[in-house]
């Protein structure tokens, strides 16, 4: 499915147009950072039909995240239940920090793909450690972690990702 896209330096003159942009990030992930007058609608909390109706299904709805893999999850959710004019940013919010758009800073959680990496590093290491000096059998922690990370590479869907978006910490 291809989707309508946009740069994100244009993303200044729609929000004083005062254009629908959303931002589908976790509620930490926001409070890092985000683009001046975008709304938080996390992924995981976006229902597309009451989305629809609030919004209507023909005014354009901008919609980023992080990088752009959520966005255009978001897009399509709203594409499939009926809205006819939904835009990704390209890029997401890392390009537009890059590009010098006006941003909010705050106290936020770490990304959750960082979050990712350190979890992942430290069971690989941790069970590594343990196959070693224990017992063989913990070998098959990092075996694990590794199966987990082809198949998040191979699915582009990461479990370990998914999982940890839903911590306290990240809400």
């Amino acid at each position: 499915m291809s989707q309508n896209t946009i740069s994100p330096h244009e993303l200044p003159q729609l929000l004083a147009n005062q254009s629908t942009v959303i931002d589908v990030r976790t509620p930490g992930e926001f409070k890092a950072a985000h683009v001046n007058g975008a709304q938080l609608q996390p992924l995981d909390q976006l229902d597309p039909t009451s989305f629809c109706e609030q919004h209507g299904t023909e005014n354009p709805v901008y919609v980023l995240c992080q990088s752009g893999k959520r966005a255009s999850m978001a897009a399509e959710k709203l594409t499939r239940a009926g809205h006819q004019n939904v835009i990704v940013v390209e890029g997401g919010t890392a390009a537009a920090i890059e590009h010098g758009l006006d941003m909010n800073y705050g106290k936020g959680t770490i990304s959750i793909e960082r979050q990712v990496r350190i979890v992942a590093g430290g069971l690989v290491f941790v069970g590594t450690l343990l196959g070693l000096q224990v017992h063989a059998g913990f070998l098959g922690i990092p075996a694990f972690v590794g199966a987990g990370l082809v198949f998040a590479g191979v699915t582009d869907t990461c479990g370990m990702g998914i999982m940890l978006s839903k911590m306290p910490w990240n809400r």
